[in-house]
């Protein structure tokens, strides 16, 4: 028998198969370091489908594609799946309508699952347990707060029947290293174990990029775009005059910490302390001040805004506190004694990282960086137990505990940055300001609208503000109303490459439309349009792009997606 009619046979008997002698793709490939692609000895994987990356995108591709009876691999860098609300500890942000529409059934069946989780697993009060939206930490940023290992949880327990059949195979800590392609076509990925440096191949006729900045992207010659586009080229109300492919938006090591009353939690001084303490970014407009302070430039206006800081909960007046912004534990929903006191997550601008830009940097810089950023994190904690003003005019709070726990971390820092912003596809079709922003749409259409664009190719919606952070390339922040918008299916398509989708911050949008479609409801949108766009696509015997073109099929899959639960049209007001 030769090896391709063993893996077919195989495929079909149990899920996904794995072999280790040639692959099925040219043997004349080489990855870029000029190696064989696959020397001997390497395992292989095939399914129909490879996920690289297992944030909120790739997860939502994969759990979309395995019910619609596909075999799936899925790979990620750290060990923990779901990406910006796990592995990079940042609750939830979402709409005000969340709860009832304006994203995915199966992503509101998420929700509900992590909330009952605390249900069945925590002592709740009976208060906090009968609240029909339950919100454990009662941050101020969410309706559901909540600690990242709980969604890690989550996830798990919905991919665990995949995971036991065969269906699915899960790869985590492996990091995608190389790309075999010929023509206009990815044929197949390398991987490599970041903790036995083994490496395997993974082979099948369809691949998604849900890697955190596009990683996929370069490995396959996918072309793609950086930074900010000129007004000249997208007619953005809000973009600069000047291309700029560096300008990204600030990443964040965040972290969780709780406070105990009495007790001295003080933490060895950071090594960067000196610096970040008398740090004031260089920024255009100019930032309120020193970075590590209780005030920060107000996004919409850019004028100087106080912040207030007491970590008992505490009202700080008419300046909010940063205490409960992104609380994910609230003591008060818990029976008295189960926490010693509130947690709360750090994702602030005072810990926003602008001196290094990770797209696209060397392994050796980009280490750098993540490292910087994480002793900007420790010296706002050091800051905040040691230095920071209190109500009562003393300074510090020692209490201030640091909680690696929460994110399964030795060093108490999240497991991967909090990114922002990565490559993008150049797309079949690009989603522009004039589109879902609030101003640039009653520029164009010359009235005001309560949505955005309508796309005749919609598959799914969402809705955030146009929320830009400080940028690599010192600009301020950029922050403005936008309308709730849908997903266009020409934005997640790549103009040449007939295979490779993605599935994260890598859409057809641009610098400045990324700002709204980044969020997590969004990302989870983007990815589970995607995983059933390939069953789709797979079923008709067709390229992903064809589904676009002809109507017939177009209709079609938008039948499908809206059958399982995509909403891809706002309720009209």
């Amino acid at each position: 028998m030769n090896r391709r009619s063993f893996i077919e046979q195989v495929s079909v008997g149990s899920g996904v198969a794995l072999a280790a002698s040639l692959p099925a793709f040219s043997a004349a490939a080489y990855d870029s370091t000029g190696q064989p692609f696959l020397r001997a000895g390497q395992a292989e994987y095939k399914a129909d489908l490879v996920i690289a990356g297992g944030g909120l995108g790739g997860c939502a591709a994969a759990l979309a594609a395995l019910r619609n009876h596909l075999m799936v691999v899925l790979t990620e860098e750290t060990d923990w799946i779901g990406g910006q609300l796990t592995q990079q500890g940042v609750p939830p942000d979402e709409h005000p309508w969340i709860e009832t529409h304006g994203a995915t059934k199966l992503y509101r069946d998420f929700r509900n699952a992590i909330r009952n989780y605390y249900i069945q697993h925590y002592p709740l009060t009976d208060a906090a347990r009968n609240r029909p939206n339950l919100n454990p930490g009662d941050g101020v940023v969410s309706k559901l707060c909540h600690e990242p290992r709980v969604a890690l949880a989550v996830l798990q327990q919905m991919m665990a029947p995949y995971l036991s059949s065969g269906q699915l195979t899960l790869l985590t800590e492996h990091k995608i290293t190389a790309a075999d392609v010929s023509g206009d076509r990815v044929q197949a990925l390398k991987a490599i174990s970041q903790r036995s440096g083994r490496e395997v191949i993974l082979s099948a006729p369809y691949f998604v990029d849900a890697t955190e900045l596009g990683d996929l992207l370069p490995l396959t010659k996918t072309e793609f775009v950086t930074g900010a586009e000129s007004r000249r080229d997208t007619h953005e109300l809000h973009a600069p005059e000047k291309a700029d492919p560096n300008s990204c938006q600030a990443f964040t090591m965040c972290f969780a910490m709780d406070y105990v009353a009495g007790v001295n939690h003080v933490i060895d001084k950071p090594k960067e302390y000196h610096f970040w303490r008398n740090y004031t970014p260089k920024l255009t407009p100019a930032w309120s001040g020193k970075l590590l302070d209780l005030a920060y430039s107000n996004p919409k206006t850019l004028e100087p805004k106080k912040l207030g800081f007491h970590p008992e909960g505490i009202s700080t007046g008419d300046n909010l506190n940063l205490w409960n912004y992104r609380r994910i534990i609230s003591k008060a929903n818990f029976k008295p004694g189960t926490y010693a006191g509130d947690i709360t997550n750090v994702n602030w601008p005072q810990n926003d990282y602008t001196l290094g830009n990770l797209i696209g940097a060397s392994e050796s810089d980009f280490r750098k960086h993540v490292e910087r950023a994480k002793q900007l994190s420790l010296s706002l904690l050091y800051w905040l137990q040691t230095e920071a003003p209190r109500p009562d005019g003393g300074r510090g709070w020692p209490g201030l505990r640091l909680r690696g726990d929460m994110m399964g971390t030795e060093d108490g820092l999240a497991k991967y940055p909090y990114i922002r912003e990565g490559r993008r596809i150049k797309a079949v079709f690009t989603v522009l300001e004039e589109h879902v922003g609030a101003d640039n749409r009653a520029l164009v259409t010359g009235r005001k609208d309560n949505t955005a664009a309508d796309f005749y190719d919609s598959v799914g919606v969402g809705y955030y503000h146009i929320d830009l952070h400080p940028s690599t390339s010192g600009n301020n922040y950029i922050d403005f109303g936008s309308l709730p918008f849908q997903i266009p299916l020409g934005a997640l398509l790549p103009k040449r490459v007939e295979n490779l989708l993605p599935a994260n911050k890598n859409i057809g949008t641009t610098h400045i439309t990324n700002g709204c479609y980044r969020l997590h409801p969004v990302e989870w949108s983007i990815g589970e349009a995607v995983g059933m766009l390939v069953a789709y696509a797979r079923d008709k015997k067709v390229i992903p792009r064809a589904v676009r073109e002809q109507k017939p099929l177009l209709d079609g899959f938008q039948t499908m997606v809206r059958s399982q639960g995509i909403e891809t049209h706002w309720p009209k007001p």
